[in-house]
């Protein structure tokens, strides 16, 4: 499982690195709150360790940003503030679960592997809902009536939207996770993906359709009987 630390401090980073390695997670480290997101936003993460003081953007806001956005990843908070108020505060705004500095590492590992049991379908190689399962290796979608093979791009748009059955992606988002931050790609591009997509989950009789959301985005919605 992949594992994102946002971390400014350079000696806790290293080490939280160190120690999620060794106990077999692919971890990647960021310093600030900015590039935390761009990275979130390009990649799919298990769980997020978040330092609540942050440089620019901070823990609190970039939490809130994540469930602004709707992202499903697993946060836990790692902050010196350890009132009552401080974990309340973190709690409410999102974060599933608040560890006050210093910790002892053993506590640290079993609260991650906690998360990371309740973790959502990230990163997997079979993502599935709604009678879709995307066989990513073979880039192939799989349903009630058959398969359908799908492109690169088809792929990592099914993957997010079976990550994420029945909340509203934004545009913002679905453009940066699949094309990047800053790439140059043309608003009608998302729209004939989406096309796409939905021609592929008719082939393979899918329990649900893809919901465009005026303003804002798509949404995957699970119907209870018939094909989408």
């Amino acid at each position: 499982m992949k594992i994102l630390i946002v971390e400014d401090d350079a000696a806790m980073g290293r080490a939280l690195c160190y120690h999620l390695e060794q106990e077999g997670y692919e971890t990647e480290w960021r310093t600030d709150g900015e590039q935390a997101y761009d990275s979130l936003a390009g990649s799919p993460f298990a769980l997020v360790i978040l330092d609540r003081m942050l440089p620019g953007l901070s823990g609190m806001d970039l939490l809130r940003r994540i469930r602004r956005e709707r992202l499903d990843t697993r946060v836990l908070m790692l902050t010196a503030l350890g009132s009552v108020e401080a974990r309340v505060e973190g709690l409410d705004a999102g974060a599933d679960d608040y560890l006050a500095k210093p910790f002892e590492v053993s506590e640290l590992l079993a609260r991650v592997r906690s998360l990371c049991r309740r973790s959502p379908l990230l990163g997997q190689d079979y993502p599935e809902a709604g009678g879709l399962r995307l066989n990513l290796p073979l880039r192939l979608l799989e349903g009630p009536s058959g398969s359908s093979a799908v492109s690169k791009r088809e792929a990592q748009l099914l993957e997010i939207f079976l990550c994420n059955p029945g909340q509203t992606l934004p545009r913002s988002l679905l453009f940066t996770r699949v094309w990047g931050p800053h790439a140059p790609v043309e608003e009608g591009n998302l729209d004939s993906y989406i096309h796409f997509l939905r021609r592929r989950i008719r082939q393979v009789g899918g329990v649900c359709r893809l919901k465009t959301v005026h303003g804002i985005g798509y949404r995957l919605e699970i119907r209870g009987e018939g094909p989408c």
